[in-house]
């Protein structure tokens, strides 16, 4: 009988680059009983998969190994660990172990200066003993990550370097090395600190306490414990506590936090409401509808962070490329410090010398943190703006991204139908407009929702109606003032009072345009007409438009009607495909992909779920269902068409940044080895290049978290 998987989760503190997650895996891995181990050296995470017989403490003891910090995060492991986990991303950089071992090397090695010029006979041991403060905990991780499956670390090739730099007496320069490799870490973990940063900040932007209402009383609760279902109120110029639906109010949200966009949307009852967008200026009652870890901004959180642990195709290359790379560098290293003294009669502490900067020349920090560097904060800066990747393969593969297909009602257009036109007919269209949102109050039909909606817009008076009721399969009919209305089909008003040619026409023009007519009849007389259609959204256009402009190709898949379609497809300058069922829609990306294609579904429904999986990239509008959610690769939380141009521009962002930075790393390795090599650098130029490359590498990839796209506006 086989031991049942389990997973464990846990907090690592003190990675700061990729190669500080690939040697933690690794070192994981090993222990019997390991299925799988995800690492993200962004979210300090470390997920575990083994068998019930492989304890807890085995894992955190691999760990610790190799010289960092880890608590459990796990529900039931953590009780009584909650302190510890939240110690170890907590605190200024200068009081990590990093910091306080950088400044302790830096007096060490500023009182060995000092004592040599004042004794000069002890200056070798004074150095000496400045550099085992700072190379004896480097030495004793490069050792641990050895044992532990680790053997080319940047740590051993950094001990190798210190060791020989000390064998052929060039003590000074070894401790010199030393600090400027320990505050190459620092700044490491600063910069990743501040990527951590920039999406952890997001759930700052919830209020610790919320104002619940029960009983005809306000009280004062933790914003985390208030359940699905809980009323409560929010202030002008409060934060939004919880993801909610309006139930009573009407005000300005202001939505920039989470979105990023400057113009605040005007909410009322029946809207959907972010936690941490601000009330601007008017009270809310809001029915909660998800549970403080379900909220907007922690799934975008969980999300992001998930999405870290994935590698994209360029990261995975670089880290196999750099498995063997760093065993070519010590090879390359020897070669030099061997080859000229014996074949070339070469001096062998010069050459000596040259072959242990070519050590540090080579390694290879700024190399493996050039990818997912990038990639972090591309991740994070898309979150910000309401753009969820699931993982840096996504965010590479949407600037292959050729043709574009999208889902109608919901993506392209509002998903609830409007009051587009009124005609009147012997009396005036806010007359028209009254006596049907009269006839229609009370109904939760689409069609009634949308004819209420626009008296209350236009602030049309609704008399009180008698006897009404509904006509099935026609309209519905009362009485208002005295005077007998039916608001019907054109059809049924038809086959009731007799349209004429000019009515007919105009009924016609309206189904043209894909717009539903309804036609209002007062005592046996037509008296209007109100056409009413799903709109196109606001940025529909414009988002098609940058589509168009980056020579991406777009096409509309619907289940709607051809007319209706087509109408819409006019209005947006889009090829349109209607009348499809979930499989249609499918088969047809399949047709795409076919012709050579590479294509991103965009929809919010589950019967856009095959077609989102089925395609290269499957991206849902994030006011969809939980099952378009989860099929899909990529979530536009905002629901803003441009959003998916943004995502294509964000994916060729971060990959130029990416290229930028491999040049970068690469190219001042090559520059240092020509000089070492014909001696013009040393030692420590040589390992400053490495931590400056690193340092502008990390620099240059922070960049992306500037990043905001182009404006719904």
């Amino acid at each position: 009988m086989t031991d049942e998987l389990m997973e464990s989760r846990y907090h690592v503190g003190g990675m700061d680059c990729a190669s500080c997650a690939t040697k933690i895996e690794t070192a994981v891995s090993r222990l019997p009983g390991v299925s799988t181990v995800n690492t993200s050296y962004t979210s300090e995470t470390l997920r575990v998969q083994h068998t019930s017989a492989l304890a807890r403490s085995a894992i955190e003891r691999q760990v610790k190994a190799l010289g960092y910090t880890i608590a459990s995060t796990d529900k039931a492991a953590a009780e009584g660990e909650g302190d510890e986990h939240l110690e170890l991303g907590s605190g200024p950089w200068w009081q990590s172990k990093k910091a306080k071992l950088t400044i302790g090397c830096g007096l060490a090695l500023a009182a060995a200066y000092i004592a040599g010029r004042l004794i000069p006979g002890i200056e070798h041991w004074a150095f000496l003993a400045a550099l085992a403060v700072g190379l004896v905990p480097v030495a004793r991780r490069a050792i641990s990550a050895a044992f532990a499956g680790s053997p080319f670390s940047i740590e051993m090739l950094m001990t190798i370097a210190a060791v020989g730099a000390v064998v052929i007496e060039a003590t000074e320069e070894a401790a010199t090395v030393v600090l400027l490799f320990l505050v190459g870490e620092v700044l490491e973990g600063v910069a990743a600190s501040r990527a951590r940063a920039s999406i952890q900040s997001l759930t700052a932007l919830v209020p610790k306490t919320a104002l619940l209402e029960q009983n005809g009383t306000t009280t004062e609760v933790a914003a985390d414990s208030l359940a699905v279902g809980a009323t409560i109120l929010v202030r002008p110029g409060d934060r939004m506590p919880a993801d909610g639906e309006i139930i009573e109010g009407e005000s300005a949200i202001d939505e920039a936090p989470v979105t990023g966009e400057s113009v605040p949307k005007r909410k009322g009852p029946g809207d959907m409401v972010f936690a941490g967008t601000i009330n601007a200026d008017a009270v809310l009652r809001v029915r909660v509808t998800a549970a403080a870890r379900d909220n907007t901004i922690a799934r975008v959180v969980k999300l992001v962070e998930e999405a870290q642990e994935s590698k994209a195709p360029t990261e995975r290359f670089i880290d196999q490329f750099s498995r063997y790379y760093t065993p070519a560098v010590l090879v390359a290293g020897a070669l030099v410090a061997v080859v000229p003294p014996l074949l070339m009669g070469g001096v062998w502490s010069e050459w000596i010398y040259k072959g242990l900067a070519v050590l540090l020349i080579g390694c290879p920090c700024a190399l493996v943190i050039s990818t997912p560097a990038a990639i972090a904060a591309g991740l994070s800066a898309g979150a910000r703006r309401g753009l969820l990747l699931k993982g840096g393969a996504v965010l590479e593969g949407l600037r292959k991204i050729t043709t574009v297909a999208l889902d109608k009602t919901g993506t392209l257009t509002e998903g609830k139908p409007v009051v587009t036109d009124i005609v009147a007919y012997d009396r005036s269209e806010a007359d028209v407009l009254s006596l049907a949102a009269a006839l229609e109050t009370g109904s939760s039909h689409p069609l009634a929702v949308a004819i209420l909606a626009r008296a209350k817009a236009d602030k049309a008076p609704v008399p009180p109606a008698g006897d009404a009721k509904a006509v099935p399969g026609k309209g519905v009919s009362g009485r208002v003032g005295g005077k007998t209305l039916f608001l019907a089909s054109a059809q049924a008003a038809h086959e009731q009072v007799p349209l004429s040619p000019e009515q007919t026409a105009q009924v016609t023009a309206f189904n043209d345009e894909g717009k539903t007519v309804s036609v209002l009849l007062v005592d046996d007389k037509v008296a209007g007409l109100l056409a009413i259609r799903d709109e196109p959204r606001a940025d529909a256009a414009a988002g098609l438009a940058a589509l168009k402009e980056a020579g991406i190709t777009t096409v509309m898949l619907t289940g709607d009607n051809k007319r209706t379609a087509a109408a819409i497809g006019k209005s947006l300058g889009i090829e349109v495909r209607a009348e499809l069922l979930p499989e249609d829609k499918q088969r047809i990306v399949r047709e795409l992909q076919g012709q050579g294609r590479v294509v991103a579904k965009i929809g919010d429904g589950i019967n856009d779920a095959p077609a989102l999986a089925a395609a290269d990239i499957g991206i849902a509008m994030g006011g969809g269902t939980d099952v378009a959610l989860e099929t899909a690769d990529a979530a536009i939380l905002h629901v803003r068409v441009i959003d998916i141009a943004n995502m294509v521009d964000l994916s060729k962002s971060v990959m130029g940044n990416i290229t930028q930075n491999i040049t970068l790393a690469l190219g001042l390795k090559a520059v240092f080895l020509v000089t070492t090599v014909i001696g013009i650098t040393g030692l420590w130029p040589a390992i400053l290049a490495d931590t400056g490359a690193t340092v502008l590498v990390t620099l240059n990839a922070l960049r992306l978290l500037g990043w905001k796209g182009r404006s719904a506006a």
